[in-house]
């Protein structure tokens, strides 16, 4: 097996050596003695990392707040994703990893455009106008665009109570993001909903590949493909707008960097790879909430009073999909 197809768990094989002959009879239990963590039950394996995902995700919105604070949206987008790469790309060298084979490029494309590119600028942006707790709510609606892009790309085919409860969860975030914004749509919010296409079809297929290369591999190459972009990117961006540097803004762009441009992608999609790209996007329903909770607390936003209905609505959902097949 090639290392780069080392995302899959293997298993050995015993067999007999002169030194140990293989006699006895094999242990039923040796074969999960030490389980690959996204191998195991998918509340314990696949769905911890998909969580674990979905937290570093959460922290997104508030800490591009806080770089904004010193920084405009371009430098931010473009800078954000040149210090991922220089992670990502130092540790592809360190670690010897060979080049992805020829068919997987494309989706390492994908991936770049949507997840390194197109999510990081068209949020970034909005929130230049969008409240932190609004645009959550937004992107509330990106586990049912992931699961549908999904369906469509990879040809799953989810329950229908699958789809009955993922569809009720997309309406409970709807109905906070309209009841919050008065219902009526502006600029940051048509940013928000093309963010949302690009970025489906970015863990769509990053999720894909994950099942063939290690998820830190996935980001970690899209991050280099983009690097001719981001680096370009950056240096104007930096020549052209001003950066005032505060405790604020430095902290706020390295938890993108880190946490959620390589970090927080690594863990999502070795935990799709685990338990299914459908049913890992729904845990992002919790994602607004948790985004909500860091507003509070991180940029002083009033948290909505519909938040804990929202809340319980939403975790009840996907409790449901979590368990539905």
């Amino acid at each position: 097996m090639r290392d780069n197809d080392s995302a899959i768990a293997t298993t050995t094989i015993a067999v007999g050596t002169p030194e140990a002959p293989a006699t006895a009879a094999p242990d039923p239990s040796a074969a999960s003695a030490a389980p690959d963590p996204a191998r195991r039950s998918p509340l314990t394996g696949g769905a911890l990392l998909a969580a674990l995902g979905v937290a570093a995700f959460s922290l997104t919105f508030p800490a591009t707040a806080w770089a904004l604070e010193g920084m405009s949206a371009w430098t931010v987008v473009m800078l954000r994703s040149v210090l991922a790469a220089v992670l990502a790309g130092g540790a592809l060298a360190v670690l010897r990893v060979r080049l992805p084979e020829r068919r997987h490029w494309a989706g390492i494309a994908v991936v770049a455009g949507g997840v390194v590119l197109g999510f990081p600028l068209l949020t970034t942006l909005a929130l230049q106008t969008s409240t932190t707790s609004h645009a959550a709510v937004v992107v509330g609606l990106l586990p049912l665009t992931t699961a549908a892009c999904s369906a469509v790309r990879t040809g799953a085919r989810p329950s229908r109570t699958f789809w009955a409860a993922s569809l009720v969860g997309a309406v409970v975030v709807i109905g906070f993001a309209v009841q919050q914004s008065g219902g009526a749509p502006g600029r940051g919010d048509l940013l928000l909903f093309a963010a949302l296409l690009v970025c489906a079809a970015g863990y769509t297929e990053g999720g894909r590949l994950a099942r063939h290369l290690p998820g830190w591999q996935v980001i970690g190459w899209a991050l280099v493909l983009a690097l001719p972009v981001t680096v370009t990117g950056t240096a104007f961006a930096l020549s052209a707008e001003p950066v005032r540097l505060t405790a604020h803004s430095v902290a706020g762009l390295l938890w993108l960097a880190v946490g959620s441009q390589f970090l927080g992608l690594v863990v999502w999609y070795r935990g799709m790879a685990a338990i299914g790209i459908s049913k890992a996007s729904q845990l992002q329903l919790a994602q607004p909430l948790l985004t909500l909770v860091w507003s509070v607390l991180l940029l002083g936003e009033h948290l909505p009073p519909a938040a804990p209905v929202a809340a319980v609505a939403v975790l009840v959902c996907i409790a449901v999909t979590q368990r539905s097949r």
